[in-house]
């Protein structure tokens, strides 16, 4: 990479005029795979049962036999397709190349998964789709290029596919910038082609002038109805460090279990993995049957059903709000374990029901709770300080500016809090490590 972080204007513009062609790919290949996965949902969820007879909606059961399936098609693309339906979600959210020769795989187990209810979101195959479609653009068109720019051009294809599922383009660019590791350099190498590439993304989705874009309508992720919240104080301040502690603990401890599981999913995927389905599954029934909430609420990646959540919060009791930590929290366990996508949106709805329960304390309003819940599961899950921040307050927006100071404080509180825990997890594997080595010697 020295010597492309040389490269002299004319280059870099001819790189920024890849850039936008790879977008434009890109973008349209994030969209194909995002209306499936919707398609999916409504087919299975609605107008399956609705067809089979089920005028008053699918019976209780339904869920079950969907994940069961969902499971053998995900144990498929990744015992047999090269790829292995891509990157496991339990270490976070990848950002490494995917070859275009494995996209098929990763298409299939992220319709499998998020398609069919499972609890992982868009991301991880989206950043994937992105890469693969970028590096395949790029051979078609430069079959030349050396392998440094083939990489960098495939990176700009992951800047405009996820900029479909935000709304703001900016996002995608931040996320993927800070999650790829570059500094310096690198970084303003890339920062001009990527911001173009997610701009191109998002110009796909909108439309351009008289000239209409691709719908996200039904997928994409934007500002959340909370009340007006204009100026925090003290109070407000003594809940934010405890709540972004608590959420990441909580999220620190669903990895750490998720990553113990995993081991004994993976050898043998045909039967685990419909097993698996079926215990998240059976978690939504659970839930929807104790506290008379809608199954949705456990099932999928959790974008959809937070809008609904949160104009609701005054109708949840701390007990069903518990309840769904919990049962949503296992069910996200079990997906991370065993299925494919990404882990941030899950993490952003359990984020936020812990708000919504946090709402509750004494002084704490409804929405710098849930922004400090928002800013505090997403940092846990990524350990990406910066797109924490600027996804809380994206989300919040409409709310006016007083919750961003807490947003603040909240993910550098979450951030260390999940630094700390880390570490202390990795000493004793390495001091068995340590100790395996002196015996040997």
């Amino acid at each position: 990479m020295a010597a492309a972080t040389r490269m002299p204007s004319r280059q870099l513009a001819e790189l920024s005029g890849l850039a936008a062609i790879v977008g434009v790919v890109a973008a349209l290949g994030a969209w194909v795979f995002l209306e499936a996965v919707h398609q999916l949902q409504v087919g299975l969820f609605e107008d399956l049962p609705d067809a089979l007879g089920y005028d008053d909606g699918a019976p209780v059961w339904w869920p079950l036999p969907i994940a069961g399936i969902a499971g053998l098609i995900v144990a498929y693309a990744i015992a047999r397709l090269p790829g292995r339906g891509g990157h496991s979600p339990v270490g976070g959210l990848s950002t490494g190349a995917t070859l275009p020769a494995h996209l098929p795989s990763v298409v299939l187990a992220g319709l499998g998964t998020i398609g069919f209810g499972l609890v992982l979101g868009p991301e991880g195959p989206l950043i994937a789709i992105g890469g693969a479609l970028g590096l395949l653009a790029m051979r078609l068109l430069r079959s030349d290029a050396p392998p440094e720019l083939a990489t960098l051009v495939a990176a700009c294809g992951t800047f405009s596919a996820m900029a479909l599922i935000f709304e703001s383009p900016v996002i995608a660019a931040v996320l993927m910038i800070e999650a790829s590791g570059l500094g310096g350099q690198r970084m303003k190498l890339l920062l001009v082609p990527g911001l173009l590439a997610a701009g191109i993304g998002s110009l796909v989705s909108i439309g351009l002038g008289s000239f209409g874009g691709l719908s996200d309508a039904d997928y994409a992720i934007g500002t959340m109805p909370l009340p007006d919240f204009d100026r925090p104080d003290v109070i407000d301040f003594l809940w934010t460090v405890p709540l972004a502690a608590a959420v990441a603990l909580g999220t620190f401890a669903i990895f750490t279990l998720a990553r113990r599981v995993e081991p004994v999913v993976t050898p043998r995927p045909f039967v685990a993995l419909p097993l698996a389905g079926l215990c998240v599954a059976g978690l939504a029934i659970a839930f929807s049957e104790v506290a008379d909430k809608p199954q949705s609420d456990v099932l999928f990646s959790g974008q959809d059903q937070l809008p609904g959540l949160l104009s609701g919060a005054a109708t949840w009791s701390l007990g069903a709000l518990a309840l769904l930590m919990v049962c949503k929290g296992v069910a996200w366990t079990i997906s991370l374990a065993s299925f494919r996508g990404g882990p941030t949106f899950p993490a952003l709805f359990l984020g936020a029901t812990a708000g919504v329960m946090a709402s509750h304390l004494p002084g704490f309003d409804l929405t710098p709770a849930v922004a400090v819940g928002f800013g505090a599961a997403v940092v846990a899950v990524l350990q990406l300080p910066l797109s924490a921040v600027i996804l809380a307050l994206l989300l919040t927006a409409q709310s006016g500016p007083g919750a961003a100071p807490l947003v603040i404080v909240g993910v550098v509180t979450a951030y260390l809090t999940t630094v700390a825990l880390n570490r202390t997890s990795s000493e004793p594997d390495d001091a068995r490590t340590a100790a395996s080595g002196d015996r040997r010697e």
